[in-house]
């Protein structure tokens, strides 16, 4: 009999980012040495049946078909949001009222007065709080960031970072909750845009603090959505307008005085889930593409690049898995999330990236979007 304290976890939602942290919670303790064992108390979506269904599947023990039903519960510590981003604030700062700790998918908020509140909620609450930028747990860009904290690239000059997608090129793909605003916020600009934005001040320490934009929308009507699930969905037959950014293209400025540039679109034909981040310092350079996700390109001194495959026990994460040179997957970055988090709270530590951390993308991401709508002039971002 285990003698660690079990911490109850309620999910909210359970399409594809509820599978994927369900995937987490339920391997999380079976890798690592967890100071605090979760127990996946209830799971909380709109249909009875459905839900029911997806606990069954995923390991939820219990279902709610209200989501301040799930807030209440004794049996629940930990709330796990994983909603359209429209539901993000209310459920949050429920939470974080009713004392509990709060683990939020990303973006944040869907405006920068929501993300506002939910940080200001945060900072006030007896919980711990964190927004979920799985890709800060890839072992390979976790090793990027050493390397620059260490001094390896020097001072640094450039950044690069894109994130290239192509599952809405086909006109009749079907218009989903992603492509309305008043769901998802923006399109690929907050879907994809913001993981980019977060994994380049993660690797390099430093806050985007201004920016110059290009946004565009390239199939203004699509046939409304009968079903969806995940990243599919099948055609109702009428159609219905499309909201939000197809890509967003951006260049910008570091608080530390680098050049960077940004684009995050979903009509990259070819191109599945290229998340890819190059950084040029006075030292060296770095290289990383999330589809070869178990290596970084490394250039020191002049030299050309080097592979370096993330796989060995002293790489970030890497020794809780498999032998050397087995490689790692998209799944295993939110099992990290979810072990970091619950060290955080046991140790009563602040995790990261933080809801304030949240907060700032989400303002580089309204700053984006003020600039694109004014001629892409160059626009600060607040308070960065």
């Amino acid at each position: 009999m285990s003698d660690k304290t079990t911490v109850g976890v309620g999910m909210v939602g359970y399409a594809f980012m509820g599978r994927v942290h369900s995937q987490a919670w339920r391997s999380v303790g079976a890798f690592f040495d967890l100071p605090l064992a979760p127990r996946m108390a209830v799971l909380a979506g709109r249909s009875k049946d459905r839900t029911a269904a997806a606990a069954a599947q995923l390991g939820w023990a219990d279902v709610e078909t209200d989501w301040r039903e799930l807030v209440r519960r004794e049996d629940v510590q930990i709330v796990d949001i994983c909603t359209p981003g429209d539901s993000h604030a209310e459920i949050a700062i429920a939470a974080l009222e009713a004392g509990k700790h709060v683990l939020c998918e990303k973006p944040l908020a869907n405006t920068v007065a929501e993300a506002e509140a939910m940080a200001r909620a945060a900072a006030g609450a007896p919980g711990k709080s964190m927004v979920a930028f799985n890709y800060r747990r890839v072992p390979a860009l976790a090793l990027a960031r050493r390397f620059v904290e260490e001094g390896r690239v020097g001072e640094i000059r450039h950044v690069r970072a894109a994130y290239l997608q192509d599952w809405i090129v086909d006109p009749e793909f079907p218009l989903v909750w992603r492509l309305q605003k008043d769901k998802a916020g923006s399109g690929a600009l907050g879907d994809i845009g913001a993981h980019i934005v977060d994994a380049a001040q993660y690797v390099t320490g430093q806050h985007v603090v201004g920016v110059s934009a290009l946004t565009e929308t390239f199939v203004k009507e699509r046939p409304l959505a009968a079903e969806s699930a995940g990243l599919g969905a099948s055609s109702a037959g009428s159609t219905g307008p499309v909201t939000v950014d197809d890509a967003a293209l951006f260049i910008g400025r570091l608080s530390g005085g680098a050049l960077a540039s940004f684009e995050a679109t979903r009509f990259a034909t070819g191109r599945k889930n290229a998340m890819r981040i190059e950084i040029n310092g006075s030292l060296g350079s770095l290289a990383f593409d999330f589809e070869a996700m178990n290596e970084l390109w490394f250039s020191e001194g002049g030299g050309g690049f080097e592979r370096i495959l993330v796989t060995e026990p002293d790489h970030p994460y890497v020794g809780a898995w498999w032998p050397p040179g087995h490689g790692l997957g998209y799944e295993h970055t939110f099992t990290h999330e979810i072990k970091d988090f619950l060290e955080a709270i046991a140790q009563d530590t602040d995790p990261v990236p933080s809801f304030a951390d949240g907060l700032r993308v989400q303002r580089v991401l309204a700053a984006v979007e003020r600039s694109a709508a004014d001629g892409s002039r160059y626009t600060n971002v607040e308070d960065a």
